[in-house]
C-alpha cells in the first residue's frame, strides 16, 4: 500500500468511494452524492491542507483530507479531519495508515488539535476514531435526517 498525495486524476475513484457512503448510509449527512466535477472542486478548495489517498495496484482504496475547523484565525492551530475506506477495503489498516500520514503532514503545519464528526453510534466509526486516540467531545442529539431516521454524531477530538 502506498499513501501519497490526492491529485485531480484521483477523483473519479475518490467519487465512487464516497458516492456508497452518501447513498447507501448515514456515515455522511449529504442526501445526494456529488459528481467528480464537485468532487475535484472540493479537492482544489482544501489544497493549503492534505488531501491524501491509499493506493494499492494504482487502485485507490481510501482517502483522508484535513481543513480549517473553523475561517477564524484563532482556530489557525484546529483542523477538521474526514476519512474514507473503499467498502471492500475495509480492516485492513488502511484507515489507520492515512490518519498516521495526515497528522504527520498537520503536525508540520502547526496544528495541534484535530476533530472529526462521526455519526453516532455509527458503523464502527466512534471505535476507529478511539484506537486512533480521539476521545468524544460532544454529542449532537438528532440533528441529521436521512433514510426518514433522525440520526446524532458526535464531535470527536485528538491533540497531536
Amino acid at each position: 500500500m502506498k499513501i501519497r498525495d490526492a491529485g485531480p486524476e484521483d477523483m473519479p475513484q475518490v467519487t465512487s468511494i464516497y458516492s456508497y457512503y452518501v447513498e447507501n448510509t448515514a456515515i455522511s449527512f449529504e442526501t445526494e452524492a456529488p459528481d467528480c466535477a464537485e468532487m475535484e472542486r472540493r479537492w482544489a478548495s482544501f489544497r493549503s491542507y492534505p488531501y491524501i489517498v491509499a493506493e494499492e495496484n494504482g487502485r485507490i482504496t481510501g482517502y483522508a483530507y484535513a481543513h480549517p475547523f473553523s475561517s477564524r484565525a484563532a482556530y489557525r492551530r484546529s483542523a477538521e479531519v474526514t476519512i474514507y475506506v473503499d467498502r471492500k477495503s475495509g480492516r485492513k489498516g488502511i484507515g489507520r495508515a492515512l490518519y498516521d500520514v495526515l497528522e504527520e503532514k498537520l503536525k508540520e503545519m502547526e496544528v495541534h488539535n484535530l476533530y472529526a464528526i462521526v455519526m453516532y453510534p455509527g458503523e464502527g466509526s466512534v471505535e476507529f476514531h478511539e484506537r486512533m486516540g480521539y476521545r468524544i467531545a460532544g454529542r449532537l442529539t438528532d440533528c441529521g435526517e436521512k433514510f426518514g431516521k433522525l440520526w446524532s454524531v458526535v464531535y470527536m477530538e485528538k491533540m497531536i
